[in-house]
């Protein structure tokens, strides 16, 4: 199953050297929304836990697990809101009476809360690392997807992986569990419940599932994922280290009872002409080329030969990948890189120089918020007239692009498309 471009603005063409990618089919203004996709499953990461949410001593998710969003603090606090539990498992907890029976009727119908019921009992699974965890999460939610939505269940099987030796290794440990849980009538003969496509689906999200994230906050150096998601459009994007478009996701602030609130939107950074290929960063642009070519090898099993790693892999410091490679080389602090950058546009305003040609992406798209390390886009232009606010991608700051150093107050805010 081949997917078509998912719109006029957008087409997907074979690229050499990698793969499927996004390519302009016109030329796209800076803040222009390219892309609003919405995922086909989802999932918690969330490790597993024994006690049911009616025990006062169990720790409970402070995320809706239907729709994701963070619960009110009243239903944080308040185990005993029967409204929004699970009636069946009382482990899982929902926002409201809506999303529950949402959920009731999708992501956590009847096979899924008894699959997820027996795992939660199982002490082989618990044992696990956490990843192990995840990845019976989501293989639960594939198989469910597999007879729920067939058509939804192929478009997965079509993206982009195939199994290594380490998704094989989880396949082998994860599917006897899986089979064992339930009854798997409920999962249509045709798609051919076997080890082999186990192992084919965890290589399908290995490459392909986008994370969550919990809120943010200045305190907290390294946000963690509250769930993922698949989203089959936005996997197209192939990964560039100074990248021309960013994610948005409004999980939290969009409008009570939106169905929406998990979709992602793709907004470019600044314009492009056609035939540019449109590519996103898969992690926050301040790591360095060591921890960068770490990353991409070990999670998505590719080398960059983006024109910043190129420039960057001829730096002393960058001799190697080394996984014994201290946490404080971990990132480029960010006030090495405006030093750079401000260095690089004092001499040449157009950031061309050979030394470090990209400094001036560092100083007006990378947010210089405390922990935040997000990347700046202008809001979607209003008719033919470009924005002058930029809006982070993680804490939601804006910052007027006439004076970097503008900061509006707002740490989250809602898209307009």
């Amino acid at each position: 199953m081949s997917l078509a471009a998912p719109s006029s603005l957008l087409k997907v063409e074979e690229i050499q050297g990698r793969g499927r990618g996004m390519v302009a089919s016109q030329p796209l203004k800076a803040g222009q929304v390219i892309l609003r996709d919405s995922p086909i499953l989802l999932y918690s990461a969330l490790p597993f836990t024994t006690q049911s949410l009616t025990s006062s001593s169990a720790s409970a998710s402070c995320f809706c697990d239907h729709c994701f969003k963070t619960l009110s603090p009243s239903l944080q606090q308040d185990s005993s809101s029967s409204a929004v539990l699970c009636p069946s498992c009382y482990h899982y907890r929902f926002c409201s009476s809506s999303c529950l029976s949402k959920a009731l009727n999708s992501s956590h119908c009847s096979w899924v809360c008894q699959a997820l019921s027996r795992l939660q009992a199982n002490s082989l699974l618990l044992e696990q690392p956490l990843e192990r965890q995840v990845q019976a999460r989501f293989l639960i939610a594939a198989y469910s997807l597999a007879n729920m939505s067939p058509s939804n269940f192929q478009m997965l099987l079509s993206l982009q992986g195939s199994p290594d030796d380490a998704t094989i290794a989880a396949a082998q440990f994860l599917h006897p569990l899986i089979s064992s849980l339930c009854s798997l009538a409920l999962i249509s003969p045709q798609n051919g419940f076997s080890l082999e496509l186990t192992s084919a689906l965890l290589s399908k999200d290995k490459l392909n599932a986008f994370g969550i994230m919990q809120p943010f906050s200045e305190g907290d150096e390294q946000r963690s994922v509250r769930a993922y998601g698949i989203y089959p459009y936005a996997s197209f994007f192939n990964h560039d280290c100074l990248p021309n478009a960013c994610r948005f996701d409004y999980v939290d602030t969009n409008p009570p009872d939106d169905s929406h609130n998990t979709d992602i939107i793709i907004r470019m950074i600044h314009d492009v002409p056609q035939g540019r290929e449109i590519c996103l960063s898969y992690f926050p642009v301040n790591e360095n080329y060591s921890s960068r070519q770490k990353r991409l090898i070990e999670d998505y099993g590719f080398t960059c030969n983006c024109d910043r790693c190129n420039v960057e892999s001829n730096w002393s410091d960058n001799d190697s990948i080394e996984d014994n490679a201290e946490d404080e080389e971990e990132v480029m602090d960010e006030d090495q890189y405006e030093n750079m950058a401000a260095s690089d546009t004092d001499d040449n305003p157009n950031g061309d120089n050979n030394d470090f040609p990209h400094a001036y992406f560092f100083l007006k798209y990378m947010c210089d918020r405390t922990n935040c390390w997000g990347t700046l886009a202008p809001l979607p232009p209003q008719g033919d007239t470009p924005s002058n606010v930029m809006e982070c991608n993680v804490c939601g700051k804006l910052k007027s692009d006439d004076d970097f150093d503008v900061d509006k107050g707002e740490d989250e805010v809602p898209m307009e498309d």
